[in-house]
């Protein structure tokens, strides 16, 4: 399935994708994605519907954050070894993590503020790993069984603000609009192999990444598994699972984001999002 939400911010409401690529209502049927409706028997009946039996939503209406509630927004940092590189950072011996403010959270083709203040906005295509149970001191092997799904993240970032203002990542990381998620949650039945996707990020037409999750330093189901060991995963939250090389602040010299650009990226098979970046 391919789970979504639909309406104006702080106003969305539970939809899905059918076969034919149309907005189905899921009114009357669950409250929201959220943490509840991604359980693994509330997605057991939502799969038992027929989509055709569901309200037609008509028109083009804004997409919201493919999941709602969001309880945290867990990142992963310089998880592709090639963009390790492009950054001249070390390949970690372990996940590097980091907390990405819920307030951050957009819809996949909202505007993206660049802040005040702001020189060196980036962009990042990353999978995100949606929860479904509840994980604590999870192995790898059992990790991916408390998974709903995936989605798509663009972990926009401020340069400045992550590297040069000192302390944590957590300030360059979390200004209001610097997390777009979705179009939709597409839940792992549909995912065959989460380490096997094509992904891809264009700034105003070029082509700017382009790599898969089978160069993931950590794969998802060891993220699983490695975070739970610090935190327990709830239902809902989401894991942001690092970017591929391409980014602006790799390039030589580096390129960052400006009002007015257009940034595009998507992953096979979860679809793709769209921004205009204005300024904040």
């Amino acid at each position: 399935m391919k789970l979504l939400r639909y309406g104006a911010p702080g106003e969305e409401k539970p939809g899905l994708l059918d076969a034919e690529g149309r907005i189905r209502s899921l009114a009357g049927q669950v409250p929201d994605i959220d943490g509840a409706t991604l359980a693994p028997a509330a997605l057991a009946k939502l799969a038992a519907l027929d989509p055709a039996s569901l309200p037609l939503v008509e028109g083009s209406p804004r997409l919201g954050p493919c999941v709602g509630q969001v309880g945290k927004l867990v990142c992963v940092g310089l998880n592709y070894s090639d963009h390790a590189a492009e950054t001249g950072a070390e390949i970690p011996a372990e996940p590097i993590l980091f907390m990405k403010a819920t307030s951050a959270i957009c819809g996949p083709n909202d505007d993206v503020e660049i802040p005040r203040g702001s020189t060196k906005t980036d962009w990042e295509v990353e999978l995100g790993i949606v929860i479904g149970s509840p994980a604590k001191y999870v192995s790898e092997a059992e990790a991916l069984d408390h998974v709903a799904g995936y989605c798509v993240v663009n972990d926009v970032s401020e340069r400045e603000f992550q590297i040069e203002r000192l302390g944590q990542w957590t300030k360059g990381k979390s200004c209001d609009t610097f997390g777009p998620m979705g179009p939709w949650m597409v839940t792992k039945d549909e995912i065959a192999d989460p380490q096997k996707l094509g992904m891809w990020l264009e700034v105003n037409g070029r082509k700017m990444q382009n790599g898969s999750t089978a160069t993931m330093i950590f794969g998802a189901a060891y993220l699983v598994s490695y975070i739970s060991q610090f935190m327990s995963l709830q239902p809902g939250d989401v894991i942001s699972t690092g970017t591929p090389p391409g980014v602006g602040l790799g390039m030589k010299p580096p390129s960052y984001l400006k009002a007015g650009d257009v940034v595009s990226l998507g992953i096979e098979g979860l679809g793709e999002q769209r921004q205009r970046f204005v300024q904040g």
